[in-house]
């Protein structure tokens, strides 16, 4: 009798430590998906706002191509003039 009542507490304490270690895992199941899920959304974030900036840039590369062809335009036409006025 005595070895039955050991026999069930020894299952007993396997079963709370099955448990224990079952709420562990799932725990850490939680918390990677949320580090991932953070990663997934600090990634698109990332990609925007570099395809934001990437714009400005472009834009800005094209104004600037403007004006340096406004102002080779200018000195060309200022040449040409052969200081007549």
């Amino acid at each position: 009798m005595a070895e039955s009542k050991t026999l069930r507490q020894n299952e007993v304490l396997a079963i709370q430590k099955d448990w224990k270690n079952r709420e562990f895992v799932e725990v850490v199941k939680l918390n990677m998906l949320q580090i991932v899920q953070f990663l997934n959304n600090f990634d698109s974030s990332a990609r925007y706002k570099l395809s934001c900036i990437n714009e400005k840039l472009h834009s800005l590369e094209r104004m600037l191509e403007f004006c340096e062809a406004a102002v080779q335009t200018s000195n060309t036409l200022t040449s040409d003039d052969g200081g007549v006025q």
